[in-house]
């Protein structure tokens, strides 16, 4: 039998006399794995159906908030769904997620208008944003440390599938059929996922504890963040930069998340305990993967303006040229996660692929102006098979540090800040390309070759820009790695237990 697949000790699960068996975690992982693509496929889909939607609801001005509001409200609710989980158990906090996801993907097909379209957006982020962090935990409740790597291929795989599939269904279906199927057909896919999850969670092990729910915390926590997500997300494009509107959101949002910092300190039992954010193991991983990933998901956003303005790419064409970026991080996570169930010293991977990652985008950052398409796509295919060495080690060794009851906890807290960091470096990035090409306030994409061809801007100068900016993502991902400690993997689910507890 293979080592991941070996059950987990009976002593771990609250009312199982025995342990489960390869054939039941595979059902859980099915289960838990639809609701990530569930999620996933969610954040892609839209893309392309956006101009089709603004047509047929007679409104292009606010065509952007169906993204948006979706990013503020999942990204505010992560923790929120790993601290509810480790106080009520992984299935029903799941299954709620799963029931407001599908509710909100019902309210977005029968909205009448681009503001219940909005409405709808943000409701459905409520549901979707604790999904992909649940099923992470979960996963970490069926599998020790020291196997769960290979799993975490799994996750890539799943968003890997939706960042390639997403875009061409939702076209497909807003040019063939109407825009509002991209969100009817989250309904049988959800309905497989509760009823999966209904049965299969019930013999997932219980890590629960009685926990106080912090209120206060919460609405902090969440207003800081939709703040700070705000101003991301106008800044340089709704408004400048140094506008009232986008400085007074950054002040307030610095204000709030200097009350929630009391708050960690003062509330009897705080939203992200103060023992998580203290463990240099969870600290040194969450920073690691928020300028990884954070810089990942802003190249896979700014590359198609790259490849259309610079290289006179279609829109079509430009999606295509993502593919070995997309498909690289898997390739990268499958070669980790292997690694960490064989080795002692699984850090010396993710070390030379970030390496190798920082050089191949130094070369963009040099020759990018003249070099083939092709050559391009394979620095763009070597860069993302060296980040994805990072993604299984980075939330492995968070998940290996904590206690089992604090998984759910720790497992959205990296989620969460993770993508704060994709938020500030896509912001940067954003900033970069908008500068530098001489497009103010709220100019489209559109208007770049027009505005850099007025202001005299080379569109290549600006992008080496943005490919030195990347570089020194990858950089700072890379100094975090490096001053991870390398604890010893568990290799069993009891030991696991135990030694979180003592640690």
């Amino acid at each position: 039998m293979d080592t991941m697949d070996q059950p987990i000790p009976a002593q771990l699960q609250s009312g199982q006399s025995k342990p489960l068996s390869q054939a039941e975690i595979r059902t859980i992982v099915i289960g838990v794995l639809l609701a990530m693509f569930l999620a996933a496929l969610d954040q892609t889909i839209i893309a392309t159906a956006l101009p089709t939607i603004g047509r047929e609801l007679g409104d292009l001005e606010h065509l952007s908030w169906i993204v948006t509001v979706y990013l503020l409200t999942s990204t505010a609710v992560t923790p929120l769904y790993g601290k509810l989980s480790d106080s009520y158990g992984r299935r029903s906090i799941m299954l709620i997620g799963i029931v407001i996801f599908i509710a909100g993907s019902i309210a977005c097909a029968l909205a009448p208008s681009m503001f219940m379209l909005i409405l709808a957006r943000g409701l459905q982020g409520i549901g979707g944003g604790g999904l992909i962090a649940l099923a992470q935990t979960i996963i970490a409740d069926l599998v020790s440390p020291k196997e769960r790597g290979r799993y975490q291929v799994y996750f890539a795989s799943v968003f890997m599938t939706s960042s390639l599939l997403g875009p061409v269904l939702g076209g497909f279906m807003a040019e063939h059929l109407h825009w509002s199927v991209i969100f009817w057909i989250n309904l049988p896919l959800g309905l497989i996922a509760f009823a999966i999850a209904f049965q299969s969670l019930k013999k997932l092990p219980r890590f629960e504890r009685p926990h106080r729910l912090d209120l206060l915390g919460a609405v902090l926590l969440v207003t800081a963040t939709v703040a700070l997500l705000l101003a991301l997300s106008w800044g340089g494009i709704r408004f400048p930069w140094m506008s009232l509107p986008i400085l007074g959101l950054f002040a307030g949002s610095l204000v709030l998340w200097g009350l929630f910092a009391v708050r960690m300190r003062t509330a009897p039992e705080p939203l992200i305990p103060s023992g998580v954010l203290h463990n240099p193991v969870v600290r040194m991983g969450v920073l690691a993967a928020c300028f990884g990933m954070g810089t990942y998901i802003g190249l896979t956003i700014y590359l198609p303006v790259y490849f259309e303005t610079v290289r006179g790419l279609s829109a079509s064409l430009s999606g295509l040229a993502l593919i070995p970026l997309m498909a690289g991080t898997v390739v990268g996570a499958t070669l980790s996660g292997r690694t960490m169930a064989k080795v002692k010293h699984y850090k010396r991977l993710p070390t030379i692929g970030l390496l190798v990652a920082i050089v191949a985008t130094g070369v963009l950052v040099l020759y990018g102006e003249v070099l083939s398409v092709t050559v391009v796509e394979v620095l763009l295919g070597i860069i993302s098979i060296g980040l994805g060495t990072l993604l299984p080690v980075t939330m492995v060794t968070v998940q290996n540090a904590v206690a089992p009851h604090e998984m759910g906890t720790a497992t959205g807290t990296a989620n969460f800040f993770r993508s704060l960091g994709g938020a500030f470096i896509v912001a940067i990035f954003g900033a970069i390309v908008l500068s530098g090409s001489g497009v103010t306030g709220a100019a489209s994409f559109e208007a770049l070759g027009e505005a850099a061809a007025r202001s005299g801007v080379d569109l290549a100068d600006v992008f080496s820009y943005v490919f030195l900016a990347a570089m020194i993502g990858f950089g700072l991902a890379l100094a975090f790695l490096l001053a991870l400690e390398e604890r010893p993997l568990r290799g069993g689910a009891v030991k696991a237990a135990e030694a979180a507890v003592a640690d």
